[in-house]
């Protein structure tokens, strides 16, 4: 979140004086290096290390020295399910404020040095877990270290920039209460998980974010980061021991253990249900949606490949043909599969006019009930076998693309050696598997459907 707030603060400054002008003297030479990496990494040639730092840390490493950058990717477990009761969007606020001033740097200073070094660093929250990214040039890397230390160590919550950010954030609360496919899928988690952290608001509430104070934020990053929930992954140009040391530098002086509050395992509302929230707009938004296995399930894998037929692979997908291409009745229909750490979720959307909702629903139904009950054919199944296999290597082209993915598999538990099992993995998937996790997985009466508009055809269901 740098540029937005360096950007506002230069805007009166001669631009030969500002510091975002000096960045872009900069920025050249960083695209340049993020062009050549995706040109020339070879996705099987992708080494993965397991590095242990001398205090112990741990972390994945790739080692690139074809171009002088590098990029490192981390995360502590806990996220927006940690937020207290009652100041929802505490972590959200958390991630707005790390480079808002740090150690003895005020918002302006710190931010001036990031874009100096050509430093992009910004950090973010899902319900399970609090995101750092991390990017810097070779030549800069021993300074630019120095501000991600600060920032995870020693932020200093100033309560001028504080205000501010908290502006900031009100503000996009606002514009999200207008933004229909916002609200619908707001509206999906409430229904679907009531009372339980999903179904809370991460980004907060104008009540919450308004009652929440420096001494929450900080109260928030000393119970959440911690080294025992925390997950490193760097790629580029740095070594081993380059690495241990910066693990030590950034990390080692951080609480041994989290103090994160239990989060229970929980799952979607069964017995399906539909809401419609009436918004003045001219196409309605409604997002769908019902329980999946998680990630770890020997099922998952299958239900992936059917989520690419059903609605996860664009104009190659059903949902996409039978509403869209047939019946020209949205021009975007989707689905997805989405493992949580304590839920795992199949779910979608469609956005149409307000006079087509029902149909669209009623189709999208249909078809979920029709490859439950038949499955995939023969064709579809291989078409999307190959291409998840085949464009696999495409979520690697980049350091930041390769940190994220090795990151994602190390919080689930994965091992190194993932990255080269999981296409064969994928192969070896069978119509007959596909068939049998289709009638698991694809059950329309435990179908939660959220709907933001005024469908002017009746919906069954709860107005809101």
């Amino acid at each position: 979140m740098t540029s937005r707030k360096t950007a506002a603060r230069t805007l009166a400054l001669d631009p030969r004086q500002s510091s975002l002008y000096r960045f872009t003297l900069v920025l050249p030479l960083l695209l340049t290096a993020l062009i050549l990496i995706a040109l020339n990494r070879p996705a099987e040639a992708m080494q993965i290390k397991s590095v242990k730092s001398p205090g112990g840390i741990e972390a994945w490493l790739v080692e690139d020295h074809s171009n002088p950058m590098m990029a490192m990717r981390f995360s502590f477990e806990g996220g927006s399910a940690q937020d207290p009761a009652g100041k929802d969007g505490v972590a959200n606020f958390v991630s707005s404020m790390l480079d808002e001033g740090a150690g003895k740097l005020d918002a302006s200073t710190f931010q001036e040095k990031l874009e100096d070094l050509a430093v992009r660093l910004s950090f973010s929250d899902t319900q399970d877990a609090f995101y750092g990214n991390f990017e810097t040039l070779t030549a800069n890397r021993d300074e630019a270290t120095e501000l991600l230390r600060l920032a995870i160590n020693e932020p200093t919550f100033d309560k001028e920039a504080a205000e501010r950010i908290r502006q900031q954030i009100l503000a996009g609360i606002v514009y999200a209460a207008k933004d229909p496919d916002k609200v619908a899928a707001q509206e999906w988690n409430a229904l679907a998980f009531g009372d339980h952290a999903y179904g809370r608001r991460p980004g907060g509430t104008e009540e919450s974010v308004t009652s929440i104070t420096t001494a929450d934020l900080d109260t928030y990053r000393k119970k959440v980061f911690a080294r025992s929930n925390l997950r490193v992954v760097a790629v580029g140009d740095i070594t081993e021991a380059e690495l241990g040391a910066m693990l030590d530098k950034v990390f080692g002086k951080l609480p041994e253990k989290a103090d994160l509050v239990a989060v229970a395992m929980t799952a979607p509302a069964t017995g399906g249900k539909t809401k419609i929230i009436e918004m003045d707009v001219p196409q309605s938004v409604a997002v769908f949606g019902f329980g999946a296995m998680p990630r770890k399930d020997p099922d998952f894998l299958t239900a992936f490949v059917l989520n690419q037929l059903i609605g996860g692979g664009g104009f190659a997908s059903r949902l996409m043909e039978e509403v869209r291409e047939k019946r020209g009745l949205a021009y975007s229909v989707y689905s997805y599969l989405q493992p949580m750490r304590h839920a795992s979720i199949f779910s979608g959307g469609v956005a149409t006019r307000n006079d087509a909702v029902k149909t669209s629903i009623d189709l999208i139904r249909q078809e979920l009930e029709k490859v439950a009950a038949e499955g995939p054919n023969e064709t579809e199944f291989a078409n999307a076998k190959s291409y998840l296999t085949g464009s696999y290597a495409l979520r690697f082209d980049t350091n930041v693309k390769i940190a994220t993915q090795l990151l994602g598999l190390m919080e689930e538990g994965y091992g190194t050696d993932y990255v080269e099992k999981r296409n064969a993995l994928i192969e070896a998937i069978t119509l007959d598997d596909a068939k049998r996790v289709a009638k698991r997985l694809l059950d329309t009466n435990n179908m939660i459907v959220t709907i933001v508009g005024k469908p002017v055809t009746a919906v069954a269901g709860d107005k809101g």
